[in-house]
């Protein structure tokens, strides 16, 4: 059984988020939404138990 790549985008200045990124702290890694970051929410969805080869 062949695995699925995944492809995480992460993009964008932060200028809608000015308040919270910084350039040590881009918008990618800050927990915005929960506690896991905007990086790491899509990671835990694609677990390799579920067939993912990783990103």
């Amino acid at each position: 059984m062949s695995k699925i790549i995944s492809v995480i985008l992460c993009d964008g200045s932060g200028t809608r988020l000015w308040s919270r990124s910084r350039a040590s702290k881009p918008k990618p890694f800050l927990p915005l939404v929960g506690k896991n970051t905007l990086f790491k929410a899509p990671l835990a969805r694609c677990p390799a138990t579920k067939g993912f080869a990783p990103p």
